[in-house]
């Protein structure tokens, strides 16, 4: 037995009255570190008539030859720009609602209380306790261990290492060291290098190609980090794989999004970020204790295509089921940015196969008009190409268009290339390739300051629906 452990039972099994005092005030959670003659062991107690870190710290222990240590210092709120616009909302909701309180109090001046006076309010103010020294200490301790209780570990798979290093950064913290390699025979070799236990972890990893190697990476890293006795595990996927097969809609397919969901919940994760899922349907695969946070990357598109000069705007959707989602970014780029005269239209296309589209047909007046397609993800760019033709045939003056997920496959860059539209905007939610940097119509926005003020309010038990109002 320990020198801090059996100091701890005696100190619980004591009658004094100090002893009473440091079991009263009991942290919540805090991990004591005892180093004893270059050995040290971990200690964790947990709340009710255990020993705490705080009485250990308010005691001294260090004169004791043992060293007390907490967890990582608490998260720095990054404050991006959709922060900054929650609060600056939040103020002007307050100074609303001020002026109309203020308001009320000027019409009912008149209006006098019939009720004799109270005493005076000094007398009524309950002065705090006069705590001991021991005490204090104990307070200080108490509120320093709740402070630092529950760190935060951040961990990226292979899948976009540059998107996890852009999210560390925002965030002010450094990625967990982790191995996620190949054994020889091809199987995947996953080790985590940080101590994880008690802490919440946020694994970032978009199951973009090679799909089926993402997707095993990071349930190896979820069931690596359950083992380990994590306190929470977050799965940040900017990118959803098998997100398009939905449903059935023939006899003897899978529905493959609701099979991926079931595999990572099955894993044990406790909460899941996401990037513009391909239908919002895919909340409901995971079950209610899994709730799903599917974040809208058109917020980062407005920002870009507000600062444009653009004539007779018209917001396009590709198909009948991106109608939604053209129209949350007509009505972000109209209260944003003061546009009222924009349109919507929405284009028509009856597939002759999956990747073939047969016809296509205009809803919608876009005459000398500058348009904006909007879609969720460009897989070969040929609905995205074949859309641009027919709008600059209908009589568009500028065509460009928009997209959460590049994928761009097999000939998708170079079609975007030799297309008709002015620029094609896509997100980071999927690694660059030196291809798509040499696309002068390709342009390739951030979204890791949406995702590190979402990791943020999330360990910070804050609003994540303010980010997007």
């Amino acid at each position: 037995m320990s020198v801090a452990t059996s100091f701890s039972r005696r100190l619980v099994l004591s009658k004094t009255p100090l002893s009473r005092a440091l079991v009263r005030q009991t942290s919540t959670r805090a991990s004591v570190v005892a180093a004893n003659d270059g050995a040290s062991s971990h200690h964790q107690w947990k709340s009710g008539a255990a020993f705490s870190a705080a009485a250990a710290t308010a005691l001294g222990f260090a004169a004791a030859g043992t060293a007390v240590a907490f967890c990582q210092t608490s998260l720095k709120d990054p404050m991006t720009v959709y922060a900054q616009h929650a609060v600056d909302l939040e103020q002007m909701e307050l100074i609303e609602q001020e002026q109309k309180t203020n308001s009320t109090n000027t019409s009912n001046n008149s209006i006098k209380a019939t009720s004799p006076a109270t005493e005076d309010a000094s007398k009524l103010v309950v002065t705090p306790p006069i705590l001991s020294v021991e005490e204090e200490k104990l307070e200080a301790a108490t509120r320093k261990a709740k402070k630092h209780a529950g760190g935060l570990k951040l961990f990226s798979g292979n899948g976009n290492m540059a998107l996890g290093l852009e999210i560390a950064k925002i965030l002010g913290v450094s990625l967990g060291k982790a191995t996620v390699g190949r054994f020889a025979d091809g199987e995947v070799n996953v080790q985590i290098h940080d101590n994880v236990r008690g802490k919440d972890v946020y694994i970032i990893q978009p199951t973009c190609p090679p799909v089926n190697d993402n997707i095993m990476e990071l349930l190896l890293m979820i069931s690596t980090c359950n083992r380990a006795s994590a306190r929470r595990i977050t799965v940040v996927i900017p990118y959803y794989g098998y997100a398009r097969q939905d449903r059935k809609m023939q006899a003897r397919v899978p529905i493959s999004a609701a099979d991926v969901a079931r595999l990572m919940e099955s894993m044990g994760i406790d909460r899941v970020i996401a990037v513009d899922l391909h239908c919002g349907q895919i909340q409901g695969f995971f079950g209610p204790r899994v709730p799903v946070d599917n974040l809208d990357g058109g917020m980062v598109g407005i920002d870009h295509f507000g600062n444009k000069d653009l004539h007779n705007p018209v917001v396009v959707s590709p198909d009948a089921g991106g109608v939604y989602r053209a129209k949350k970014f007509k009505e972000g780029l109209a209260h944003k940015y003061d546009m009222d005269d924009i349109g919507l239209a929405m284009i028509i296309k009856q597939r002759a196969r999956a990747g073939t589209v047969d016809q296509m047909d205009l809803v919608g007046d876009v005459n000398d008009c500058d348009c904006i397609i909007v879609d969720d993800m460009i897989d070969s760019a040929g609905t995205l190409c074949k859309a641009a033709e027919v709008l600059i045939a209908k009589g568009a003056r500028r065509v460009f268009a928009f997209a959460s997920h590049g994928l761009l496959s097999g000939p998708g860059n170079d079609r975007i290339a030799n297309s008709k539209m002015e620029e094609c905007v896509i997100l980071n939610t999927i690694p660059s390739t030196p291809q798509r940097a040499a696309n002068e119509k390709l342009t390739e926005l951030s979204v890791a300051p949406l995702l590190a003020q979402t990791i943020f309010n999330v360990h910070a038990r804050k609003s994540i629906s303010a980010l997007f109002k």
